[in-house]
């Protein structure tokens, strides 16, 4: 373990001797600049580009090293038809148009997984079995956590993104989960968004607004 732990110390200290911030492009490319999109051009997204977000959004802290994000990515029409029943008003089209749609589901056993994600303390998950409602939270946190870390890194790899909440979580749960652990947080179509279909950005709150210096 000591070892494992110089190798990591190690492994920070390169990254920031290459690195010390993103550039300011970066991170519009990210979150200032970027925008949600629900039109798109006709390019296709390839398993390969699915894998690297995947391989990008789990290196991402989640609490205990849960990881109880599992996604679906709703590629064909037979399997995006699956989802309209459970989607809202324009979401259908929207969803049904997109190269891919991933459901965004996390696992309320995902402590089954600790004795591979938490080696060095193989019986953590018992605590997660002990308490029902702490198993809950962290769950649905840290699969929301993910969820933001899978949009983040869809588009630093070039891709546009389209978050949908515009659902029936129970419906959608029926359709694609029952009789499994898993649950349905949110939805987000993946591809090359068309510029055409966007609209003025909306108003954000102030710093002063929204934050406090104690």
């Amino acid at each position: 373990m000591t070892d494992a732990r110089a190798e990591a110390q190690q492994e920070i200290r390169d990254v920031r001797s290459r690195i010390t911030r993103l550039s300011d492009d970066g991170i519009d490319l990210i979150l200032t600049g970027a925008r949600s999109h629900y039109g798109w051009q006709d390019k296709p997204v390839h398993d390969e580009d699915l894998k690297k977000i995947f391989e990008v959004m789990s290196a991402g802290p989640t609490s205990n090293n849960g990881h109880p994000t599992h996604i679906f990515f709703m590629r064909t029409d037979e399997a995006k038809q699956r989802l309209v029943p459970a989607l809202k008003g324009n979401n259908v089209e929207k969803c049904l148009t997109a190269p891919v749609c991933a459901v965004l589901a996390y696992d309320m056993e995902f402590y089954s997984r600790m004795p591979e994600l938490f080696p060095h303390d193989p019986g953590k998950g018992q605590m997660f079995i002990d308490n029902p409602r702490r198993c809950a939270e962290d769950a649905f946190r840290n699969g929301s956590l993910q969820g933001a870390y899978f949009m983040i890194a869809a588009r630093a790899l070039g891709f546009d993104v389209g978050p949908i909440s515009g659902f029936d979580n129970d419906t959608l749960d029926e359709e694609m989960f029952k009789g499994t652990t898993l649950k349905s947080n949110f939805l987000c179509n993946i591809g090359y968004g068309d510029e055409s279909s966007v609209w003025q950005k909306l108003p954000r709150p102030s710093f002063e607004s929204s934050c406090e210096l104690m």
